[in-house]
């Protein structure tokens, strides 16, 4: 891909951001390492966001003991939350062989409860495909909560 854009560009929201930057934008950030011990592991899996307002945010994953790590994609919400942002675009994450990765359950439960309009949100996924987080979140739960509790 011919480097026409460079990444100060991408993450300022210059110019709009392809799949195919925003998966170079994951890729940039993988880094594994161990952490206090062997087994407690960071980087192992990247993320990057673009949001509504044309930002990149990005994350890594941290694998620790007794389920107090968190995947890439807590992460790069976490940063687009602390930079004032809610609304995210589309979401990519990979492994460290560079393949697409979709989201976990609870990484798309998340994107949801930050904003319920995340649910229109592209998710890259494997093979060069997208989908929409609500045809990854079916019957959503939220939907019937709402109607019994008038919200």
């Amino acid at each position: 891909m011919a480097k026409l854009r460079s990444l100060r560009q991408i993450c300022f929201g210059i110019l709009p951001v392809t799949n195919e930057e925003l998966i170079e934008k994951a890729i940039s950030v993988l880094n594994p390492r161990p952490l206090s011990t062997p087994d407690i592991k960071a980087g192992m899996v990247a993320c990057a966001l673009l949001t509504k307002g044309g930002k990149v945010y990005t994350g890594v994953c941290v694998d620790a003991y007794c389920a107090l790590g968190f995947c890439a994609e807590t992460a790069a919400i976490g940063a687009m939350i602390t930079a004032g942002e809610t609304a995210i675009d589309k979401i990519v994450a990979v492994g460290t062989n560079k393949n697409i990765l979709t989201p976990c359950g609870r990484c798309r439960e998340f994107m949801y409860q930050i904003d319920n309009k995340n649910h229109n949100c592209i998710v890259l996924m494997p093979k060069g495909k997208t989908s929409l987080l609500k045809e990854l979140l079916p019957q959503h739960w939220y939907e019937e909560y709402a109607k019994v509790n008038n919200v």
